[in-house]
């Protein structure tokens, strides 16, 4: 990676006892060697499509580094590091679903067919375990961050949505905001939907982001949306203040597609003011 766009550590093992080893790559932004300053962090799943078009899926990534580093340089965004975590291939799914809502009585027939379809049951809470007890404490132990929940954001695309959602609902005293970039949420249908809001942290300390496009699997997604914003409204929620959902027309359900937009909810998230 060029410096002008900054550094790019990578961790290929890493290892822990909640979940599978797998890839981390943690960027730098550019100046973070001599500012001495300290910075946010942003936690973002599917790492392996974030920075590499080597490993990111059609060669093509999500362009977050370089898109960071302009808006940070024009000030619509707070320069800050992202962790991109690698997914652990065959158990992706089993790692991004929310577990806790499939023990609702209504999304409990989800449960069965997902163990069945995925040779095992959700482990997502393992997962988030692993994020905030042994990644996050690494992380910020090996660099200079802002630790706080204020500073801390979490974001993915797809079943990567899901799980972000999952983690600011369930650690909110962690997680400052979510970014959620067309949400897979037939997953688990309208029940999943009200399970999760039913969760949702009192507005004012945090921020959502959501997003769909309309073709290919994002076209499915729109009725889910429109449910979770009626959700964000009734919880008090401000749309423009610490929730935004945006449509895109004619995107579909690819990386080439979350790069052209991923500006938004990087300024959304990390507001330069």
């Amino acid at each position: 990676m060029k410096k002008e766009n900054g550094t790019l550590h990578r961790h290929a093992n890493f290892p822990s006892r909640c979940a599978a080893p797998r890839r981390v790559d943690v960027w730098l932004p550019p100046g973070y060697a001599t500012s001495g300053a300290r910075y946010p962090v942003l936690y973002m799943h599917d790492g392996q499509n974030l920075f590499d078009p080597a490993t990111a899926t059609n060669g093509i990534t999500w362009g977050v580094a370089e898109t960071l580093t302009h808006l940070s340089r024009t000030g619509q965004a707070r320069p800050a590091l992202i962790v991109g975590i690698a997914n652990s291939g065959p158990d992706r799914w089993r790692d991004y679903m929310p577990q806790k809502p499939l023990a609702v009585a209504a999304v409990r027939a989800v449960a069965v067919a997902f163990a069945d379809r995925f040779n095992g049951p959700v482990q997502s809470d393992a997962y988030l375990q692993f994020l905030t007890t042994e990644l996050k404490p690494f992380v910020d132990a090996r660099y200079r961050t802002l630790p706080g929940q204020p500073d801390t954001f979490i974001m993915g695309s797809s079943m990567g949505s899901l799980i972000s959602l999952y983690a600011l609902t369930e650690h909110p005293h962690v997680f400052g905001g979510a970014g959620c970039v067309s949400t897979h949420w037939p997953a688990g249908g309208e029940a999943l939907v009200d399970a999760l809001a039913a969760k949702l942290p009192r507005p004012g300390a945090h921020r959502l982001y959501f997003d769909y496009g309309t073709v290919t699997l994002d076209a499915d997604y729109e009725p889910y949306q429109m449910r979770m914003d009626a959700h964000l409204r009734a919880a008090g929620y401000t749309f423009g203040r610490d929730w935004l959902t945006r449509k895109f027309e004619g995107a579909d359900h690819s990386e080439a597609a979350w790069r052209q937009r991923v500006h938004l909810p990087l300024s959304f998230l990390l507001p330069a003011n």
